[in-house]
């Protein structure tokens, strides 16, 4: 079917549709420009679509028992956007994560596989996806069917990378099992007792319990996990304290945890609970742990992964088997409950002067990169589809 060559062929289309979901940049769930143009598009086709969820959209195409899943995430990050271009978001929200690449390259996928329909040895079932910045759309379009009536049997999601070294345009890339770090943002809150400076012993510093924590938090990557585990814990921001001449009686830590494993995720989040609630009371405050939000690690399918390699080699690319990165994705939501691989496509290296990496809001993308993913996601569809059918 020859899908990369076609794919180049609808690349001003795939262009025209990144472009105008890239200059609204709308974030989370509140998506009404993002999902109207989706819905518009999956119309103009002729393809069944349903609206799942908050603001999650799901469209078949093709029929028959063995099913494929096609995930695209939507939303961008609330952030004002430097990059200067022609099409730049004003709306306070920037698609420095690619995923307005992503909802386009799933388009064009759209397109191409509704040209093929009659062919296709099952079903796809295409995944358009809010709120993955928030690690809550894949769960809440989980919660409300996308992987029922039919479930699907494997999953491909694409991801597009820009700003590290080696992202050229053309490089695929993917993980063999662990695949991405779990992510959890935790808030702590510190209670003291406000008392004046001059009588400082009848009050209890919350500022001062804060500090004592911070400090402690970091060293349990150094004192207590090993050196082959890399995790993180990181303190990102910190608030507290009313007056000058008052010892305060709030203080407010937010912090990011990271780690390969299920098993060291839950070891940190104990001795985060742990110690912020030691330290608390041995100076006669207290601590309140939340944790505010969380995913859990990437798991790729190895067979899946091994599948995609072959896929992705038949359209004339090299793919490479990575390590576990230290990023974090709800498409973990999806792999948790079936076999399913995600894969990374280079959109603008260092070496080629993308100097902004992902989550900056001056990251440019490589709009070369869009064909490479329409081709993938077809390439995965039709052909797991024709060797499990």
């Amino acid at each position: 079917m020859n899908y990369r060559e076609r794919a180049e062929g609808i690349f001003e289309y795939v262009q025209g549709i990144r472009r105008q979901l890239h200059s609204w940049g709308e974030t989370g769930f509140d998506l009404p420009q993002t999902v109207a143009l989706v819905d518009s598009e999956l119309t103009k086709m002729g393809i069944e679509h349903y609206p799942v969820g908050k603001a999650g959209i799901c469209a078949v195409i093709g029929k028959g028992e063995k099913c494929v899943l096609l995930r695209a995430d939507m939303d961008a990050l609330p952030m004002d956007e430097t990059t200067g271009l022609p099409y730049a978001s004003t709306s306070g929200g920037t698609h420095s994560c690619g995923h307005d690449c992503h909802a386009a390259m799933l388009l064009g996928a759209a397109k191409l596989l509704k040209e093929d329909e009659d062919k296709l040895k099952g079903t796809v079932k295409l995944m358009f996806q809010p709120a993955e910045e928030l690690l809550a759309g894949a769960v809440d379009m989980i919660e409300n069917g996308i992987l029922e009536n039919p479930k699907p049997d494997v999953a491909f999601a694409t991801h597009v990378s820009v700003g590290q070294p080696g992202t050229t345009v053309g490089r695929v890339t993917y993980s063999s099992g662990p695949a991405l770090y779990s992510g959890d943002a935790v808030k702590i809150s510190v209670y003291g007792k406000n008392a004046h400076g001059s009588a400082a012993y009848m009050g209890v510093d919350a500022i001062n319990i804060a500090a004592h924590i911070v400090v402690a938090l970091n060293e349990i990557i150094s004192r207590e996990i090993p050196l082959d585990e890399h995790s993180v814990v990181l303190v990102g921001k910190i608030s507290g304290g009313d007056t000058v001449n008052t010892t305060a009686g709030y203080a407010e830590l937010e912090v990011s945890l990271r780690a390969q494993t299920e098993e060291k995720r839950n070891f940190l989040k104990k001795r985060v609970k742990e110690i912020s609630e030691g330290i608390a009371a041995t100076f006669r405050g207290r601590a309140e742990v939340e944790f505010v939000y969380g995913m859990a690690p990437l798991y790729c399918d190895p067979k899946t992964a091994a599948d995609a390699d072959r896929y992705v080699a038949q359209l004339g690319y090299t793919p490479v088997c990575v390590p576990c990165a230290g990023g974090t994705e709800d498409f973990t939501a999806v792999a948790n409950i079936i076999p399913s691989v995600m894969l990374n496509l280079g959109a603008g290296s260092i070496e080629e002067g993308h100097l902004c990496s992902m989550h900056n809001p001056g990251m440019i993308v490589n709009e070369d990169v869009l064909p490479t993913g329409v081709a993938i996601y077809c390439q995965c569809a039709t052909q797991w589809l024709e060797e499990n059918k």
